[in-house]
């Protein structure tokens, strides 16, 4: 086998250590669906992305989405990081501004701003549908939220390549804070075939404007330190619910410090479109010498 070069990210880090960890194979050309699952399974990291020449006209390139149990069709940081990945390596150019990512969710924009370590990456979610609204959406919900007061915006469960339920808190500090009961948050997820609660806060803070704590239970998942696709449905909600509120065309978003991270999203709001993302940032380069089976 030739060596392929492999690359660790951290993904949406505010700083060094603070982002979601991922792990991109730059050339899984010759690679079987097995041969990626077994990798996957092996870097035990939540996702693994396997990169992969285009096969529909006008993508920049494709990507196959791993955890260690499953392929997905879309997840936001593995997004981000392998746009990041394709860049770093060369492997396609932006045209407009745009990396064009083929995936098992379809052909999705990327949008390209800045160069270098401080270049941002913002995606184009998929489309969002909101299916239910209010604390009495699900008999499961209310235990799910026990323990804290809600925001303004009700509970909703939300559809976008992802589904989530979504949850406003009252305030920062009351999110930081809680200690949510994963174990109704698990029977929730599994009830409903979602990922989990997602709660986010408004912060009066200089660098960010909204604060976001992901408790992926429908995978496995106790706490996510960074969440794409989870913010991408909060940022299409908030522009539903609020067209004309203070974060109707943007923010910034802190997520992770709970767990000993520091991420750092940006949600750009317009019109026509909701785009959400930030940096990311090559830990280790390497070349991967791995024996397909």
């Amino acid at each position: 086998m030739q060596p392929i070069r492999y690359l660790h990210l951290d993904v949406f880090a505010a700083s060094c250590g603070g982002g979601n960890h991922l792990g991109v194979v730059t050339d899984a050309r010759g690679w079987s669906e097995g041969d990626m699952q077994r990798f996957a399974r092996w870097t035990a990291l939540v996702e693994t992305t396997f990169l992969l020449p285009p096969s529909v006209a006008g993508a920049s390139y494709r990507v196959r989405i791993f955890t260690p149990q499953r392929e997905i069709p879309f997840a936001g940081h593995p997004s981000i990081g392998s746009a990041h990945a394709v860049l770093a390596c060369a492997l396609a150019e932006p045209v407009d501004g745009l990396l064009w990512q083929e995936c098992g969710a379809g052909l999705l924009p990327i949008r390209v701003e800045g160069e270098g370590h401080s270049r941002d990456l913002l995606l184009k979610s998929p489309g969002e549908r909101v299916l239910a609204t209010g604390r009495d959406a699900h008999p499961l919900l209310d235990a799910s939220l026990a323990g804290v007061e809600l925001g303004a915006l009700p509970p909703a469960l939300v559809d976008g390549g992802r589904r989530w339920w979504l949850a406003e808190i009252a305030d920062e500090a009351s999110l930081r804070h809680w200690s949510p009961d994963h174990s109704a948050i698990g029977a929730l997820a599994r009830a409903s075939d979602s990922m989990g609660l997602c709660a986010f806060a408004r912060s009066a803070s200089a660098d960010h404007q909204l604060v976001v704590r992901a408790f992926p239970a429908g995978v496995g998942i106790v706490e996510d330190p960074a969440s794409g696709a989870a913010n991408g449905l909060i940022a299409a909600y908030i522009a539903q619910a609020e067209p004309h509120g203070p974060l109707a065309r943007g923010y910034t978003i802190s997520q992770g410090r709970e767990m000993g991270h520091d991420a750092r999203l940006l949600a750009r709001i317009e019109p026509a479109a909701t785009w959400v993302g930030g940096r990311a940032h090559t830990v280790v380069d390497g070349v991967l010498n791995w024996t397909r089976a």
